[in-house]
């Protein structure tokens, strides 16, 4: 028998390891009366054997060893070639997809969102020449964990003086993110000052004074039913003459008065834009993260009167996954920036995609948030 020095190659040249790919060639360079000895990369065979290599098919591999030239001819390797591209297209069928589909619907990551992903992946999969599943499920991974990256100037607004407008609905968990922003900031050397201006949600402003104080951190409020505008006047003054490094301003989140809201808003931002010219802005939207696809509605409809700059993503202590965050960075493109991950005040966390990432598709065994 011949002996037959193989690397193991996809038709443009590069050196793959595969499986099915060397047991089948066995088989047949058996059947041709061939020995072969199998190696799976170049780099095995770089001190070596030299290697000649055209389109598609191994011509000759010889050694510097006495060992005698051998040919395997086109014919052979390409029955190889199509009967690994056959096992592993009865891989990636719709079945395949299907459980994609099912791990990002399960994780919240809505219809849509996982449509527009699996579209685009299918076409990264044929493009590429993808055949293995797992190749293309990381593929699908590195693809979302691109997509939810937050970006290098995300977090400027912590190091530079600023105004950070947050919003939200009622039971969100707003007031404690602000309380737990505050106390992160102060931990960073931070003087932050904030400003109670949702004076619409009765015991709000008490509630706000609560978490203030346990940050450690002043707070300047209004009366119940006062124009929260005013609030925010009292509090940018304020924060002008104490030097302060960042003001949070609590905000109302009347959804279901849109109109009335948007006025609100516009109102803060003329009085912002007036008394504090070219301090850095920031708009968080706070969600929770167990609610699916109504944080996605909230997102669209406060993405209408404002101007979002990022997310805070509450109650991932639990068995929430915030999937749901995929789909507003897809629709709306507002990165997620914190996420909260229980009751203390330390619990807020700057977000992670490469833990994000692994928690939805369950890639480690630890529970990441």
């Amino acid at each position: 028998a011949l002996p037959i020095y193989l690397v193991i190659a996809l038709e443009n040249g590069n050196p793959v390891e595969s499986r099915i790919v060397r047991d089948r060639f066995t088989t047949l360079c058996e059947e041709h009366n061939f020995e072969v000895v199998v190696f799976h990369s170049l780099r095995h065979l770089s001190t070596k054997y030299k290697l000649k290599m055209t389109h598609g098919d191994i011509k000759s591999v010889q050694g510097d060893t006495g060992h005698a030239e051998a040919e395997m001819v086109t014919d052979v390797y390409s029955e190889i070639v199509d009967e690994d591209r056959r096992l592993n297209a009865k891989k990636l069928d719709e079945e395949f997809y299907e459980e994609l589909e099912e791990t990002m619907i399960m994780g919240d990551l809505g219809g849509r969102a996982t449509e527009e992903i699996l579209d685009r992946l299918k076409e990264q999969v044929n493009d590429q020449g993808i055949c293995d599943p797992q190749d293309c499920r990381e593929i699908l991974i590195d693809s979302i964990r691109e997509q939810m990256h937050v970006g290098k100037t995300a977090y400027d607004f912590e190091k530079e003086q600023s105004v950070v407008m947050v919003i939200g609905v009622n039971g969100v968990g707003k007031t404690t993110s602000i309380g737990k922003l505050a106390s992160k900031l102060k931990k960073q050397g931070r003087k932050v000052l904030i400003a109670a201006a949702d004076t619409f949600r009765a015991a709000a402003g008490d509630q706000l004074e609560e978490w203030a104080n346990r940050a450690g951190v002043d707070m300047i409020g209004g009366v119940e039913g006062s124009d929260p505008a005013s609030v925010i006047y009292d509090a940018v003054n304020a924060s002008k003459a104490r030097h302060v490094d960042v003001l949070l301003c609590d905000t109302a989140g009347r959804l279901h008065n849109k109109k009335n809201l948007m006025e609100e808003l516009r109102k803060m931002n003329r009085i912002i834009d007036r008394e504090f010219p070219g301090v850095h802005r920031e708009n968080l939207v706070v969600l929770d993260g167990t609610t699916g696809q109504n944080a996605l509605v909230q997102a669209r409809e406060f993405a209408q009167v404002m101007d979002l700059t990022g997310i805070i993503l509450t109650k991932m202590d639990g068995t929430a996954k915030g999937g749901i965050a995929v789909a507003i960075q897809s629709e709306l493109h507002v990165p997620v920036k914190y996420i909260g991950v229980g009751e203390k005040i330390e619990d807020l966390q700057k977000f992670d995609p490469d833990q994000f990432v692994n928690a939805l598709f369950d890639t480690e065994k630890d529970e990441v948030y």
